[in-house]
């Protein structure tokens, strides 16, 4: 079991460069199931979560090269119906996304139940939804599902909820189908974007990309393409809360503007000094005051992904936030480690804390309970005086590229252990 050691209270300055999309990756991947032509996706992340994605897609007969590195080649040719295993699909919630793509191809999948980050129930009664309204069967036992079809049908479909990754398995699903498929309520992520733009290269033709009403009409063969995953907006977040916290100075980039706003506005409301030009997002030390009130909302609302991390902010904040997450019941329970720090926050219920600052942080064994909990506790850790322990830092690294690396480029004093 990995463990990040941690001296904080160092001052830190520089550059830190933004990884590929996490949420991007994992559908791309899946997508390349719908064609028996090689595909290529650039800015892969160097994360744990790709390197179980390629295994599951491995299983179904696909042939991938490049795993660890910035680019996968991927080919789908010899497809075959194979029953993925529980002891895979519980490591990631994204395998989920293999069930459209490989009925499309082989007319049915089995699969273990997916699993992922333990912050809350997240069901499957989304995904079943649009698989039924496709035409499709399903068969579930205790240990898994199995889902066939002879092939997906189109029609209108409104979500009952702005799931994102059944948004996706819904248009990898359409993007196959014989017609045109209305899908409303639709998430609208800039990772769901981001497949859409990947599917409209291999021959789909996607209506109203960026909205929550898709128009996707099928197309009978799939052809290769070539896509850049787009900057992790979500890791953009992470580091200027870290900036606002730890740094005098730091240049976050590449970034895209239009994935920023409602971060940079929430940023703004604390009073964190931010400069945006072109692709490259500057922040800078200053005093940090606290707001009324954050909560999450559904895309383009406040993320839920950053939640833990803007937890932290508020400790070093002058005055008292509320933080409120709806959508997860688990996300707020990591809260007690920062209390071991010295954190003032108090617990309301499952969903809010009251967080009280500015108060000083010191530095504790602490362990990481999941991927965004876990990156949270490590800006707490640069922050706090003295040293800390990070213990599970092999789920942190399931969604942060290289973190330890490029942290220490900026100055952090951080070292990965056995």
């Amino acid at each position: 079991m990995a463990k990040f050691l941690v001296e904080g209270n160092k001052k830190l300055s520089g550059k830190i460069h933004v990884a590929g999309n996490k949420n991007s990756v994992l559908p791309l991947m899946a997508a390349c199931i719908l064609t028996a032509e090689t595909c290529v996706i650039e800015n892969v992340p160097a994360i744990s979560d790709v390197s179980t994605m390629a295994k599951l897609m491995e299983i179904c007969g696909a042939k991938i090269q490049g795993v660890g590195t910035s680019t996968l080649t991927i080919n789908c040719r010899e497809i075959k119906a194979a029953p993925l295993p529980s002891e895979l699909t519980q490591k990631l919630r994204a395998s989920v996304l293999l069930v459209a793509p490989l009925v499309s191809r082989v007319g049915e999948v089995t699969m273990g139940y997916p699993g992922g980050d333990v912050i809350g129930r997240r069901p499957l009664d989304a995904h079943f939804q649009i698989l039924e309204a496709m035409g499709a069967k399903i068969k579930s036992s205790h240990e898994s599902f199995k889902v066939t079809a002879q092939k997906f049908t189109p029609g209108e479909i409104f979500l009952m909820e702005s799931s994102v990754t059944a948004t996706e398995n819904a248009i990898m699903a359409a993007s196959c189908a014989n017609g045109e498929t209305v899908i409303k309520r639709a998430a609208s992520e800039p990772h769901v974007v981001d497949l859409c733009n990947f599917l409209c290269k291999m021959g789909a033709k996607v209506e109203g990309i960026g909205t929550n009403v898709l128009k996707i009409t099928g197309a009978e063969t799939l052809l290769a393409a070539v896509h850049a995953v787009r900057p992790d907006h979500i890791e953009v977040g992470t580091f200027a809360i870290l900036g606002a916290i730890a740094c005098e100075k730091l240049e976050i980039a590449p970034v895209i503007k239009e994935d920023l706003d409602m971060i940079l506005l929430t940023l703004s409301k604390f009073n964190v000094n931010y400069k945006l030009a072109g692709d490259k997002l500057t922040i800078t030390s200053g005093k940090l005051k606290a707001v009324e009130k954050v909560v999450t909302d559904v895309w383009p609302g406040f993320p839920t992904d950053l939640m833990a991390p803007m937890i932290v902010l508020a400790t070093q904040a002058e005055g008292v936030t509320i933080l409120h997450d709806w959508m997860y019941e688990s996300r707020m329970f990591f809260v007690d480690k920062l209390l071991s720090m010295g954190a003032k926050v108090e617990i309301a219920d499952p969903h809010r804390v009251f967080v009280y600052g500015p108060t000083k942080l010191h530095g504790r064994k602490l362990d990481t309970p999941d991927i965004r909990a876990g990156i949270a506790l490590v800006i707490a850790a640069l922050a706090a005086d003295g040293k800390s322990e990070i213990a599970n830092s092999e789920l942190i690294e399931r969604g942060y590229e290289n973190i330890a690396e490029r942290l220490s480029e900026i100055g952090a004093v951080i070292k990965k252990s056995a």
